[in-house]
């Protein structure tokens, strides 16, 4: 069964606990008999001097179009305009999207589950550059110092030239890339399907350190104060030094749950939301010891990540529903339906909140009440995050997989 079967397979089933843990099953048995390879210890390797390409010096670039940006599994990548809903222009992939796009230097990346990398002009949609990998890329980039980076389910991460598209360096995993990398202070973190968060040198691609975890890693990672933050899908959270990779604790989802979506810190606290398992809930850890703050409890798993804006807790949740709490207490101050599982991660303005759903609609809801102000309907489920053109006009704090504020503008 391909990856993209599987895919389609996931949301085609009711999207019951037992259906969404059946598919991680197969996937990462799909993904380690492809990806796996033997070593034979008896090979001397070979020691390879790597020669990294300078990099391009981006011109910077703002886009002053009132767009949001988000990809769907039709195959396009959508710009519509935030005041009507309605599209300037959109782009045809090669297949669907599933990865969150990113803005910087005036372009605006995606990449597809038929392993393209796309840069556009943000402004017109016109093809600036691409790329390929080997595999799907469910994976969503991040740019840094003029460099492009992402994961590929060919188990590769990739580091390009933003402006360019040139591939400077890569480095070949056992098994693939599902969660998304972060840079910041000159590292490149990502969690693999191989039990292991890494971290790399942003230059010259140099592994740095591993960690490895109790099981397969989906959700992507989040920094704050030397601390990284990442959940594997045996329902294991953990905190880790960020120089070094040492554990500095360890919380477990009671209950056998699992972790897809990736945390957020903020106000001390990381928010945690878990996926399928009997109890799922959004938690609120003290984002140094671990300890349980608050928790809720809705009526279905989250796939989604959270946003903290303003004292607010946004997420997405497979209850069909998009819900505002507050974060000092997880009180639920409103809450807005859709039609189906809501896989996105919003992003939130002064006044808006942007999120998709599998129910192939994009949502822009008022901010403070939750009340629905347009929707656009694409021919495909989106599980992308939206991103807007003028990224200065998100407020709050994201993770990784959100467009809403990732690497340099």
């Amino acid at each position: 069964m391909s990856i993209d079967q599987l895919t389609s397979l996931r949301f085609l089933l009711t999207g019951t606990s037992a259906s969404l843990y059946l598919f991680h099953v197969l996937l990462i048995g799909c993904l380690g008999l492809t990806g796996c390879k033997t070593d034979d210890p008896t090979t001397t390797p070979t020691p390879v001097v790597r020669v990294i390409p300078p990099v391009t010096p981006p011109t910077p670039r703002a886009i002053t179009l009132p767009v949001v940006y988000v990809g769907s599994y039709d195959g396009n990548l959508y710009a519509l305009d935030t005041i009507t809903g309605l599209p300037r222009w959109q782009f045809r992939a090669d297949t669907a999207i599933h990865t969150s796009p990113v803005v910087a230097y005036g372009f605006i990346y995606t990449a597809s589950l038929g392993g393209s990398i796309y840069a556009l002009d943000a402004a017109t949609g016109q093809l600036r550059w691409q790329a390929k990998t080997q595999g799907p890329v469910r994976s969503s980039p991040v740019i840094a110092g003029g460099r492009f980076f992402i994961g590929g389910q060919d188990g590769v991460l990739y580091a390009l030239d933003a402006t360019t598209g040139a591939f400077l360096w890569t480095y070949k995993s056992r098994y693939g890339f599902y969660g998304s990398p972060l840079a910041v202070g000159g590292l490149v973190y990502i969690g693999g399907l191989d039990n292991t968060v890494y971290a790399f040198d942003e230059a010259t691609g140099a592994l740095r350190w591993k960690a490895a975890t109790d099981w397969y890693v989906i959700s992507s990672p989040t920094v704050a104060n030397g601390i990284v933050y990442i959940g594997s899908q045996a329902g294991d959270f953990y905190a880790l030094n960020a120089k070094t990779g040492d554990r500095l604790w360890k919380w477990m989802v009671p209950m056998d749950g699992r972790l897809d979506a990736s945390p957020v810190v903020a106000l001390g606290l990381v928010f945690v939301a878990t996926g399928d398992g009997p109890n799922p809930k959004l938690n609120a850890l003290d984002a140094t010891t671990g300890q349980p703050v608050w928790s809720f409890a809705p009526q279905g798993s989250f796939y989604g990540s959270p946003v903290v804006a303003g004292g607010v807790v946004y997420v997405g949740c497979r209850d069909h529903r998009v819900y505002a709490l507050r974060a000092g207490n997880g009180q639920v101050l409103w809450s807005f339906k859709t039609d189906f599982d809501v896989y996105s991660t919003p992003v939130v303005t002064n006044g808006s909140v942007y999120i998709g759903s599998t129910d192939q609609r994009l949502y822009a809801l008022d901010r403070q009440s939750g009340t629905l102000r347009w929707q656009y309907r694409t021919g495909g489920i989106i599980i992308s995050s939206p991103v807007l053109a003028q990224r200065t006009a998100t407020v709050g704090t994201y993770p990784t997989i959100s467009g809403g504020n990732k690497g340099d503008q």
